[in-house]
């Protein structure tokens, strides 16, 4: 593999290993229903802020997120639509093998 593939596929990476957090997935699917603030996430989540801000910043450094601060607050928005698609896939790969060991069961 040559440099700029390198390069590319650890861009790649990156996008998944911040997807790789229950909580960070969680926002993701709260951001695909319209922007909100951090404080409407902390409240949903249930976590302090500091801990929601970290899992904000990792989403924002991978490009799935972008936020607008306006005066006090910040607002998250899904960047990166397109990982929906991604849940989507997985949600349906999860449902097909869940049917496949009902029926082993039976």
């Amino acid at each position: 593999m040559n440099e700029q593939t390198q390069r590319w596929c650890a861009s790649r990476a990156t996008v998944f290993k911040a997807l790789g957090h229950p909580t960070r997935v969680f926002i993701v699917q709260e951001l695909s229903k319209g922007e909100k603030c951090v404080c409407h996430l902390t409240e949903k989540i249930g976590a302090d802020m500091s801990t929601v801000s970290k899992h904000l910043a990792i989403l924002k450094s991978a490009g799935i997120v972008s936020d607008d601060k306006r005066g006090l607050q910040v607002f998250y928005k899904l960047r990166m639509p397109c990982v929906l698609g991604v849940f989507s896939c997985v949600d349906k790969i999860m449902a097909e093998d869940l049917r496949e060991k009902k029926t082993l069961v039976k």
